[in-house]
């Protein structure tokens, strides 16, 4: 039996080189390597509090790949399920550098990237079900057939042993065929989850409700445990399948340096702190003060704290 770990989650990890001065990406000449994904930011946010992490994907024998599992490494992120596919690249992205709190411009360079040839064939079941936690995001449901299976085969294994499932939509429409199929593969994901944690507008999208109530009651009919949704500069509003619920307010920011990575950084507050026997209130608490820190920061995982930084 393999060392038991906390959390398992599972996407697509990119090299991304940001901009080091404002301007047009095209004018930009000098850039800072970092790695971008939006289920490796969770994972290093949570290894960062001291839990122990799996990561699954894809990388390619390249060094963008190399540099992805180098990363890995100084976080303390278990690899095990990381698999190194030579015959495909890892794929990278471009952001702009802004300093006005709006959110940078970034491109994209990951179209039949390794990540892409998930399948359910990374599926250990062994290893996935000896974890307390699986964290799911609708990005990596999106880089293709395969690896939405991947997430499907994962969810429904878990949730038969007993574990729980965390699920953030994390909507990314240029990546699915049409608006009804991501619906409809993303709520399928959802449904399968104990706690799911979408945005105001995603919640709309995804539901139909215009309230977050309405939101919260479509998914709890369906089973899930509690709904928290991010509300934006009000801060962040839950129900559970008890019917307690509340509203917390954000965190007040001054200067806002990068937004990237904000709702990342909610979950990997909300998602270590129910996981450590929080109440519902603490956790979300907490997701909105990892949320404020990861914007003061440039870099999609930079302002991810350490349990000594947050300070709890």
């Amino acid at each position: 039996m393999p060392n038991a770990l906390d959390v398992i989650t599972i996407g697509e990890a990119m090299a991304m080189f940001v901009a080091t001065h404002t301007g047009d990406l095209s004018e930009v000449d000098h850039f800072m390597k970092r790695v971008a994904g939006a289920e490796l930011n969770v994972a290093t946010g949570l290894a960062r509090l001291g839990l122990k992490v799996g990561w699954v994907s894809r990388v390619g024998n390249d060094s963008f790949g190399q540099f992805v599992l180098d990363t890995l490494k100084k976080e303390g992120i278990d690899t095990a399920g990381v698999t190194l596919d030579g015959r495909y690249p890892t794929g990278f992205q471009l952001k702009s550098k802004v300093t006005d709190g709006t959110d940078p411009t970034v491109e994209y360079f990951r179209k039949g990237s390794a990540a892409s040839h998930l399948s359910v064939e990374d599926f250990n079941p062994i290893w996935f079900t000896a974890a307390r936690h699986l964290h799911l995001s609708g990005v990596a449901a999106a880089l293709s057939t395969s690896s939405y299976a991947l997430l499907d085969r994962a969810a429904g294994a878990m949730k038969a042993a007993g574990k729980t499932i965390s699920f953030d939509p994390n909507l990314r429409p240029v990546l699915w065929k049409s608006e009804a199929e991501m619906v409809e593969k993303l709520n399928h994901l959802a449904f399968q989850a104990d706690w799911v944690l979408p945005g105001l507008k995603e919640g709309f999208i995804l539901t139909g409700e215009k309230t977050p109530e309405g939101i919260a009651d479509f998914y709890l009919n369906k089973g899930v445990k509690a709904v928290i949704l991010k509300t934006g500069a009000d801060g962040a509003w839950y129900k559970t399948a008890d019917g307690e619920q509340g509203a917390v307010a954000a965190v007040k920011v001054e200067n806002v340096v990068d937004t990237v990575g904000a709702g990342d950084g909610f979950a990997v507050g909300v998602v270590s702190a129910l996981l450590e026997g929080k109440t519902l209130h603490q956790a979300v608490t907490r997701g909105n003060v990892i949320g404020s820190l990861a914007i003061q920061v440039q870099g999609d995982s930079e302002g991810l704290p350490t349990r000594e930084q947050l300070g709890e």
